[in-house]
């Protein structure tokens, strides 16, 4: 496989057809080795446009996803990042590519001691791994510029809400299968504005199941 036309492909055929027209998105899609991210066993099937396995029932989402959510986030070098969900670890490395630093939690040790390695591989240093639950929240010292949701949720926990700094963002998948989408919240003054971004399907963030907190 000739990598770096696939990688060609992804962006041109999958990526901006979903309104993935960012310029500093794009060019850290090109930069970011996606296929080093994958399992071993799906190497061949890192530039499809489909969710691919981690373990744990985890998945990596399809590329346009992933895209379209950094996106979303509107970053800058001055952000601060929250990421639930650190997973294989490449939107840890997009996230980090994008902004001053980022905090990601994982609740299964073994991904993100893998993550570990693959971000330190490619010198990706301003990633801050925790492990735990972090399903209903996560400290934070100030609060965050953004936060990213790589799992599904009934609905956003109100703990995620109070850790955005005023302007901050959040981009998440609602809902549950079959309907799910993805939404942006905003947060401004004392309310957040939500916008409806688009339709997918995506498995739930573990232990999200709880009870409603907070509903728009």
């Amino acid at each position: 496989m000739d990598i770096e036309q696939a990688r060609f492909n992804m962006i041109e055929q999958q990526i901006r057809p979903w309104e993935v027209l960012d310029a500093t998105v794009l060019d850290v899609l090109r930069k970011v080795p996606r296929e080093h991210f994958v399992p071993e066993d799906y190497r061949d099937l890192a530039f499809a446009d489909i969710q691919i396995p981690i373990g744990h029932g985890e998945v990596m989402m399809e590329p346009k996803v992933e895209a379209r959510m950094v996106q979303e986030l509107e970053l800058d070098g001055q952000c601060k990042v929250l990421e639930i969900g650190t997973g294989s670890g490449y939107v840890s490395a997009l996230l980090a590519s994008m902004a001053q630093s980022v905090v990601s939690v994982e609740i299964y040790k073994d991904l993100s001691n893998r993550a570990a390695e693959r971000l330190a591989a490619f010198g990706i240093g301003n990633v801050i791994l925790e492990s735990g639950d972090a399903s209903q929240g996560w400290p934070s010292a100030g609060g965050f510029d953004a936060i990213l949701l790589t799992g599904s949720v009934p609905d956003i926990p109100r703990p995620f809400i109070d850790s955005l700094k005023p302007g901050g963002r959040l981009v998440a998948v609602v809902g549950t299968e079959p309907v799910m989408e993805a939404v942006r919240l905003t947060r401004e003054g004392d309310g957040v504005v939500r916008t409806s971004l688009f339709d997918t399907l995506l498995p739930p963030l573990v232990n999200a199941s709880a009870p409603r907190q907070f509903v728009f």
